[in-house]
């Protein structure tokens, strides 16, 4: 008599018991390797989250529209250059992403964003200091430094407002390139635990690199925390 076949992820396997512990294993192998070669950047939408209560370091993890943690992230302590590093396990060992401050303090704050398993800059993020004072407006740049887009805070009104009678106002931003919104940045009010989201579900031809919109709202994450 046959033995009965096992199906595992659309394969039948069917064999002895150890002919079938052999290939499930396999099967198994081969499945977990699919799932973490899928491309953490390729979400429409992402929550950010900060930790509570971290001494030294910033920690933070960006979930996808189904809640499920697919970044986390950390921002160092005690750096001169304020760096972050993303990475795709929970454990923080496989890094995909950098954001490296330029110089140890600057007003006008440039921070370059790199793709660390390719080992190549994706592009840069330069904050206006002097607009930033009144509205948040940050350059989105290419790896050669030329402007690609503009992030800025939703309007001038509610800007002044945050800064001047009370912080409690949550912010939003949109990211636009050529006049057009390709993203949106909004933080969700909880006097308790920061979250910040961003959609880019308005660039339906994807002109605007994942990577680089993560992180301008992991930035904007991070910098909200010292502001608060």
């Amino acid at each position: 008599m046959r033995p009965p076949a096992i199906v595992w992820d659309g394969f039948a396997v069917r064999g002895t018991r150890k002919r079938h512990s052999a290939r499930t294993r396999l099967i198994r192998d081969r499945f977990s390797r699919n799932i973490g070669s899928m491309d953490p950047f390729g979400h429409q939408q992402y929550l950010i989250r900060r930790k509570l209560l971290t001494l030294v370091h910033t920690d933070f993890r960006l979930l996808s529209p189904s809640g499920e943690a697919v970044l986390w992230g950390r921002k160092q302590g005690f750096k001169l250059k304020e760096s972050i590093r993303i990475f795709a396990d929970e454990s923080m060992e496989r890094e995909v992403l950098s954001i490296q401050a330029r110089q140890m303090i600057d007003f006008s704050a440039t921070y370059d964003v790199s793709d660390s398993r390719e080992r190549r800059k994706v592009g840069a993020l330069r904050r206006k200091g002097l607009r930033s004072i009144l509205r948040d407006e940050w350059l989105l740049l290419d790896p050669e430094d030329r402007q690609i887009a503009t992030l800025q805070e939703d309007s001038q009104g509610k800007a002044l407002l945050r800064r001047f009678l009370s912080n409690l106002i949550p912010q939003s931003f949109d990211i636009l390139m050529g006049g057009a919104t390709v993203a949106e940045v909004r933080q969700h009010f909880n006097p308790i635990r920061f979250r910040l989201e961003i959609d880019f579900s308005l660039d339906s031809r994807n002109q605007l690199d994942r990577r680089l919109g993560v992180a301008a709202a992991v930035l904007l994450s991070l910098i909200e925390g010292r502001q608060d």
